[in-house]
């Protein structure tokens, strides 16, 4: 027999799509609980407030990204392979979390000084994976210039919540085709 979810990921599940329609500050703990089918008050029970809804979403989702990379070029192969796969590992994620991304771009600033130092410097390993995978693919790419793509490929992939939301398999297969070609220069 299948478990339904989870209420706290159904909460973080809905809270992403709230803050993504209204953003951070326009969606009320009622907002959240009625989308959850619970008192807003409800939702006190699973989190201490809003705000740690926030912090748990974008800080959850930088530690699954770092996670994912560090699995991906763990798995090994050649260089362009893991390069390969890290594109594919960040479509995929690019193309599944359009409504974390959203409320990344707009809502980071509401986070609490901590919870932002935390995601900037998960994001930041999470660059560092990427530019060192350039670099072994490319010996004589300098550091800086292989920051720069995974920076610029970043922002190709994850500008999916405005354009793909038709087709995921040809989204997939574009943005990865793009996505290496910008990264090869």
């Amino acid at each position: 027999m299948a478990q339904a979810p989870r209420t706290r990921d159904v909460m973080l599940r809905e809270a992403a799509r709230l803050f993504a329609e209204r953003g951070f500050r326009g969606t009320s703990v009622s907002d959240l609980g009625e989308a959850c089918g619970i008192s807003g008050p409800a939702l006190y029970k699973h989190f201490p407030s809003k705000q740690a809804v926030l912090s748990r979403l974008l800080v959850d989702i930088s530690r699954q990204l770092v996670e994912g990379g560090r699995a991906v070029v763990d798995e090994g192969g050649t260089a362009y392979d893991v390069l390969v796969a890290l594109v594919d590992f960040h479509t995929d994620f690019a193309l599944a979390e359009p409504d974390v991304i959203r409320v990344q771009d707009r809502d980071l600033a509401s986070l609490d000084d901590r919870d932002r130092a935390s995601v900037r410097r998960l994001q930041r390993t999470y660059v560092e994976l990427w530019t060192d995978v350039l670099c072994r693919v490319d010996p004589a790419l300098p550091r800086e210039t292989a920051r720069l793509r995974a920076h610029a490929v970043f922002g190709l992939l994850n500008s999916t919540p405005h354009s793909a939301s038709r087709s995921r398999g040809h989204a997939a297969r574009q943005l990865s085709d793009m996505a290496l070609r910008a990264l090869s220069g």
